[in-house]
């Protein structure tokens, strides 16, 4: 599968935004992405770094203006096309919700479903808990394990895609440097944020995508010292090996091949699915063993 993502950098210029992001698009179609992914909520800036209602006017309903558009657009691409929305489901009540378009149809969405509250990454404040589990969505290029951002770090919710059929793991994402972090601590943390991924990949013997934003976006309260985001979208293959692995710093949109039937051969000779001990998992149910 040729699978196109988009690594961007965002400004306060939502117009400008959307005609970077179409323009990458229209760049990867053309060169054959048969699956186009962009990063976590990639209309605006990173809006969480404050607690502020006014950032609720950027919230859409789905269906709605972005998916509309997005529908049409991957109508007329003949592409696969996942995107990231904050979604107004209701009146205080909303969503960081990724959308699925497929050639034209709208194929599926994915209610973010672990919400960090953490210092420049307040989304407890705008985001509910997503309510629509963990179920991949089918599309003309197979099944997508579709997630987002922080719901990257457990390896539960990567799981329950592989069990119920997924394809490919799929993440959409935000996250950067802290500015008073020391340089080592910063790529111990980029080191991690790769790795636990790169162990969903190898734990299912699936390839996992994490289309990441890039740049700096100041605190807007001046508490902090803004995000630097540390870019480096990747794809890894089912053994968690790295097919491609994006800049630290700069924007761009590429292609990367991926060979999904590799999953089917990795899963023969590393039967993970068929060792598991079913029967003596019941405890991850709960909060903590005491």
């Amino acid at each position: 599968m040729k699978v196109g993502i988009v690594q961007e950098h965002f400004t306060a210029d939502l117009a400008d935004n959307k005609k970077r992001i179409d323009a990458r698009i229209k760049e990867l179609a053309d060169k054959g992405a048969e699956l186009v992914v962009l990063s976590e909520l990639h209309r605006s800036l990173y809006f969480c770094q404050t607690e502020d209602v006014d950032m609720f006017d950027l919230a859409e309903t789905i269906p709605g203006e972005s998916t509309e558009y997005y529908q049409q657009l991957s109508k007329d691409l003949n592409i696969v096309l996942v995107l990231s929305l904050f979604e107004k489901r209701a009146a205080g009540l909303y969503h960081n919700t990724a959308v699925v378009m497929d050639k034209g149809r709208f194929a599926g969405k994915y209610r973010k479903m672990h919400i960090p509250d953490d210092p420049a990454y307040y989304e407890k404040f705008y985001f509910t808990p997503g309510d629509l589990g963990f179920h991949p969505i089918q599309t003309s290029v197979g099944k997508l394990g579709l997630m987002v951002c922080w719901d990257q770090w457990y390896p539960e919710g990567a799981r329950l895609m592989a069990l119920e059929g997924a394809d490919m793991l799929i993440y959409p994402t935000a996250i950067g440097y802290e500015s008073t972090d020391t340089r080592d601590e910063q790529e111990r943390q980029r080191g991690a944020w790769m790795t636990v991924q790169r162990g969903h990949a190898v734990a299912n013997g699936l390839p996992v995508v994490t289309v990441n934003r890039v740049g700096y976006e100041p605190d807007p309260s001046g508490v902090t010292g803004g995000i630097q985001f540390w870019g480096s979208s990747f794809v890894a293959g089912p053994q968690g090996e790295l097919l491609y692995e994006g800049s630290t710093t700069d924007a761009e949109a590429v292609i990367v091949d991926v060979d999904m039937q590799r999953c089917e051969n990795v899963r023969r000779i590393w039967p993970f699915l068929r060792d598991r001990r079913i029967e003596e998992f019941g405890d991850l149910t709960k909060r903590f063993r005491d």
